[in-house]
């Protein structure tokens, strides 16, 4: 029988989820159900596999081999240092190679770390019957436990590091105990990282001039100022992430892509998320749909009336363009003249690292925690990210900063990154549950006006940006939509990560892109097929974007006004929302 809606709470509903969220609070978010039923699902079934085993007895025993005769090499060329350097080391790691890791003992140390590494790579790979996802997440942790002895992060075993101490009669470690209180302080008090200062939002970044032409409960539209005589008729649209501050891609006046397009005769609008505190906590994804995508697609029609928007979305901004524009589609909505996506998915299948902190057990423990706070901190997401790419983002600054006394000189992108953004309960709850663990939208079961949509029904000229080395969107799942749309796509693969990659300004000679279109219709191509079929160019993606705009525009004419009747300007960009901590 149903539960009567006034029927009292029963037990488990009124202290289950406060013991839920108090336990979550001390795991720092991350279940340990879940990580005890992947390191049982492991253990058992590798206990169970006697050839397994018996491999592994083998693989100890040959690096065991590998590292004695390496050992006896370095010895039998005596002491001639570059015959010495010159026996190759059973295996390469970029995290050794610097030359004084190549003197004894240090070269021993690291070698037999990083086989110890590739041991347990392959005791956590392939066991026979051990689920996946606990098999990435044994590996995952297995990895994370072993950095922490790693010799390079450690003051004895680090030749590098004591090299520097020996040389400044110890500075360098007074400078970096200065610089771990202070980072222990501002983490104390809620403070930025050092050198966040310098980086003011409206005053250092952020300050392509422009208006707020509307303002609701989820975001601000800023319309910005034309710098040209002439503007192309097609205004654009730009739909950044909610998990972060728009200024992404408006940062300093040299590497802002808003500016850029701006600069080059387009008409740019561009959404700025609200950040969401206790009150939000029942912002769904409706919500950033109606209220965000629509109601900025609405100011921008009355504002530049007539012609149809290039559309682009960033990340999970991407994602919901994506959502919008299927179910534009399928309602025989034709406002839109074309969708870009920057590292955006829209199959959630294989979304990379990231999946190892979504599961059913994890985004229970998360969902009890937003359920006490109303939302989800930036720091909760920031912290999973720096365990996804640990050494650059931990390891690699702990012993800049702490060993050898170096302090990161702070960059606009740096500071973006350090200003985080929340993310409202009901909303991130639905993205983990509808995208990424049931993968709704791809196939075909996400509702828009209750009724689903899919993503076959997009037919706009799509243009597509993935990046190399993306933790948060690999490019191959983000290639995954030319599987699912027919329409006219264009790929662009970038070097750099989620966010460098996208913010590449032209003239930087350590850049690169490959670039292919795919017609309407046309075959599908397997991502690697892809990858060695699509021609190889330098320096910056920005312009063949901007080339591929400006052939699916109109001719150039008067810009149009800021603002109109129904959407006057509130106020000068950036806007407040950019501006709550």
């Amino acid at each position: 029988m149903p539960t009567p809606a006034n029927a009292p709470l029963s037990m488990a509903e009124r202290l289950d989820p406060t013991v839920h969220a108090a336990l979550a609070r001390s795991v720092a978010s991350l279940s340990h159900a879940s990580a005890l039923m992947a390191a049982s699902d492991w253990a058992l079934h590798l206990a169970a596999s006697p050839g397994r085993c018996m491999d592994l007895a083998h693989l100890a025993l040959r690096q065991g081999q590998e590292m004695a005769a390496y050992a006896l090499a370095r010895m039998a060329a005596g002491p001639d240092k570059e015959a010495r350097h010159a026996v190759a080391t059973p295996t390469q790691d970029r995290r050794f190679a610097d030359p004084a890791w190549q003197q004894w003992p240090f070269n021993l140390m690291h070698q037999s770390f990083v086989l110890t590494e590739q041991w347990w790579a392959a005791a956590t790979h392939g066991v026979w019957g051990v689920d996946k996802h606990h098999e990435d997440m044994v590996a995952f942790a297995a990895r994370q436990f072993l950095d922490i002895f790693s010799p390079g992060n450690q003051v004895a075993t680090n030749p590098v590091v004591l090299s520097r101490t020996l040389t400044q009669g110890g500075a360098n470690l007074l400078r970096g105990s200065l610089h771990l209180l202070e980072d222990a302080r501002r983490n104390a008090a809620g403070a930025p990282p050092a050198g966040v200062e310098n980086f003011v939002v409206g005053r250092d970044v952020a300050i392509t001039p422009g208006k707020v032409v509307l303002k609701n409960r989820v975001m601000e539209l800023i319309q910005y100022t034309p710098t040209t005589t002439v503007v192309h008729p097609e205004p654009i649209l730009i739909v950044p992430a909610w998990i972060m501050k728009y200024y992404i891609l408006d940062l300093s006046p040299h590497n802002s892509l808003i500016k850029y397009l701006v600069d080059q005769g387009h008409t740019v609008f561009c959404i700025s998320w609200i950040n969401p505190g206790a009150d939000d906590r029942d912002l769904g994804m409706d919500d950033y749909l109606d209220q965000g995508f629509h109601a900025a697609l609405n100011a921008v029609n009355t504002i530049v009336p007539g012609p149809k928007v290039h559309a682009a979305g960033y990340c999970l901004g991407g994602t919901l363009l994506a959502i919008a524009a299927a179910a534009m589609a399928r309602d025989g909505d034709e406002r839109l003249a074309s969708m870009t996506l920057f590292a955006a998915q829209t199959d959630f299948t294989e979304p990379g690292e990231l999946a190892l902190f979504i599961d059913d057990s994890q985004i229970s423990l998360l969902e009890a925690q937003m359920a006490d706070t109303g939302y989800l901190t930036g720091a909760q997401m920031a912290g999973a990210f720096q365990m996804l790419r640990s050494y650059d983002l931990l390891w690699s600054r702990l012993v800049n900063e702490y060993l050898l006394g170096d302090r990161a000189t702070m960059n606009d992108l740096m500071a973006w990154n350090a200003d985080t953004t929340r993310m409202p309960a009901r909303m991130h709850s639905q993205y983990l549950r509808r995208l990424f663990l049931n993968d709704d939208l791809s196939e075909g079961r996400y509702p828009v006006g209750g009724k689903p949509v899919t993503l076959g029904d997009i037919t706009l000229p799509t243009f597509m940006v993935g990046t190399v080395t993306d933790h948060v969107a690999p490019w191959r799942s983000v290639f995954k939509l030319q599987q699912l749309s027919p329409a006219e796509n264009t790929f662009v693969l970038t070097s750099g990560g989620h966010n460098a990659g996208i913010v590449s300004p032209p003239g930087n000679p350590r850049r690169h892109f490959q670039m292919l279109t795919r017609p309407a219709g046309g075959n599908y191509m397997p991502p690697d097929a892809w990858l060695a079929a699509a021609p190889e160019t330098p320096d910056s993606w920005w312009p063949a974007w901007l080339a591929w705009l400006q052939a699916r525009s109109g001719t150039p004419a008067k810009p149009p006004r800021m603002g109109a009747a129904a959407y006057k300007p509130v106020g000068d960009a950036p806007g407040t929302y950019v501006l709550q901590k």
